[in-house]
């Protein structure tokens, strides 16, 4: 019998689909202290519970802290593989409320969360309205002034193609590159919501919640349409807008080829209206 038979062959690796409300964690990333609370922590805790041994997971991308994620994707390696309904339904029991597998399946040893996916995918949602948000108060950005979506869409299409993407880089950030290639990129008004939706095929540190606060300043006027192909030209962050609050956005979507048999649903743009 070949270990691809055996179904207690050891090293399986494992992939997940997880979605969370990042309010009130410190971010995906596990900490040195155990006092801050991470997504990480919270996953390798439960699942370590269920496998019986120490297990670490590696994730599509690294939200920060007051990130959200409707389809986060990680991969980890066990002795023994559970079975399906003991890594969702076990693990989920084990876990708060705010964090919830969705799915679970068996992959291929090369598999890798972060490696293997072909793109990102993020959602940031934008409230338009007088008072602030009660319920949605850690999930979207409260704004009171109108917004020029059309301007701020128009301007958008600067970031397509494979780039430079320094101006829009956190200072912190670790990557060894700024070029990230956006294949995606829509401003959409829905109602009292603003959706900025834009995929690539990864992000820099803080890159999209950059170009949020830059496309506001677009749209409430005091920048021009032109203004995001300035920025990307010149390169620097300190030109740029402030960074948008981490409670607006969501990692909607990872994408892989097809032949890894993940395919983590999509939450359209349209989603947060069933909240309000």
């Amino acid at each position: 019998m070949s270990k691809s038979d055996n179904p207690l062959a050891p090293d399986q690796r494992i992939a997940l689909t997880l979605e969370y409300d990042g309010a009130g964690y410190c971010g995906w990333q596990r900490q040195l202290s155990p006092s801050q609370a991470s997504i990480q922590q919270e996953v390798e805790c439960a699942l370590a519970r269920i496998a019986d041994h120490r297990v670490k997971v590696i994730c599509a991308g690294r939200t920060d802290a007051g990130v959200h994620a409707t389809s986060q994707v990680l991969h980890f390696d066990c002795a023994i593989d559970r079975g399906r309904k003991a890594w969702v339904t076990g693990c989920n029991s084990l876990l708060p409320p705010s964090i919830r597998i969705l799915d679970a399946r068996t992959m291929a040893p090369d598999f890798h969360a972060r490696f293997s996916a072909t793109a990102r995918r993020y959602n940031y949602i934008i409230q338009r309205r007088e008072t602030a948000p009660a319920i949605l108060a850690q999930r979207v950005l409260h704004i009171r002034r109108e917004l020029d979506v059309t301007a701020m869409h128009r301007a958008a299409q600067a970031l397509l193609g494979e780039q430079d993407f320094s101006a829009f880089r956190a200072s912190g950030c670790q990557a060894k590159t700024p070029f990230r290639n956006v294949t995606s990129v829509r401003v959409i008004s829905l109602g009292s919501y603003v959706v900025i939706d834009v995929q690539a095929n990864a992000f820099l540190q803080h890159m999209v919640r950059n170009i949020v606060g830059s496309l506001l300043a677009i749209g409430d006027g005091s920048r021009p349409t032109a203004w995001i192909a300035d920025l990307l030209a010149g390169k620097d962050r300190t030109r740029a807008a402030v960074t948008a609050a981490p409670g607006g956005l969501y990692l909607t979507q990872v994408t892989y080829p097809d032949q890894t048999g993940l395919a983590p649903a999509y939450i359209p743009p349209g989603f947060i209206e069933a909240l309000a």
